[in-house]
């Protein structure tokens, strides 16, 4: 018990000791939002010279200062180091449980955003041109996995949100252009904004890529028969 202990408490004397004023460059410097995942962000501010995080719908996270560039945040229950060098970003203190592997948040541009913040704020074609940026830099990250944005279009169909769910299935369709399922997710939106000519043109498209697909062929007949 003793050896469990005596590390706590030279960890928590350390913070103690901590001068908790920072100095106005550090806040300068520090301050903004970090890339903490391909498409989330940890946004990191002072208040009345304390750091705090907003974080998964918490905005007001106090971090406990460590040092002049280390802050412990429980929630995450690791301790952040802010590097200024050679460019600004925060790195995750090494731990057993992190496995070698070193965590890197890189600190974003003032305008920057995550591709879900751009579709968010109707900007699609910067919101593709940022899927497509991780694609390229991690063709197997779970933010471009075809499934799950298959998935988010289908949510926006069931809320009638039909504009959405298009610019998202054709978002999938430039991520995954081998994919006969995101063609005829593209045109099941189609289909349901009344355009029968680029719902035809879309279970075409799938079709090509699988004649199998029994939806595609389903509908894409039954809009044969119609005309």
């Amino acid at each position: 018990m003793k050896t469990y202990f005596y590390p706590l408490f030279l960890f928590i004397l350390c913070i103690g000791c901590t001068s908790q004023e920072n100095s106005a460059s550090f806040i300068e410097n520090t301050e903004g939002r970090y890339l903490f995942n391909d498409n989330e962000v940890i946004e990191i501010y002072f208040k009345d010279q304390i750091l705090h995080a907003k974080w998964r719908g918490n905005d007001d996270i106090e971090l406990l200062k460590v040092n002049d560039s280390s802050f412990y945040m429980k929630e995450l229950n690791e301790k952040m180091i802010f590097v200024s060098s050679p460019e600004m970003h925060i790195e995750l203190a090494p731990k057993t449980e992190h496995k070698g592997v070193i965590y890197h948040f890189k600190k974003l541009n003032k305008n920057e955003k995550t591709p879900n913040e751009y579709f968010e704020a109707e900007e699609y074609d910067k919101a593709l041109e940022a899927f497509l940026k991780i694609k390229q830099q991690d063709s197997l990250s779970p933010v471009i996995r075809e499934r799950r944005i298959n998935s988010i279009g289908y949510n926006f169909l069931r809320d009638k949100k039909y504009d959405k769910a298009l610019q998202i299935f054709k978002i999938n369709t430039a991520l995954h252009p081998k994919s006969s399922n995101v063609y005829d997710s593209t045109a099941d939106a189609y289909l349901i904004l009344g355009d029968t000519t680029n719902a035809k043109e879309y279970y075409k498209k799938a079709l090509a890529i699988n004649p199998e697909n029994r939806n595609a062929k389903r509908a894409y007949n039954k809009l044969v028969e119609k005309k």
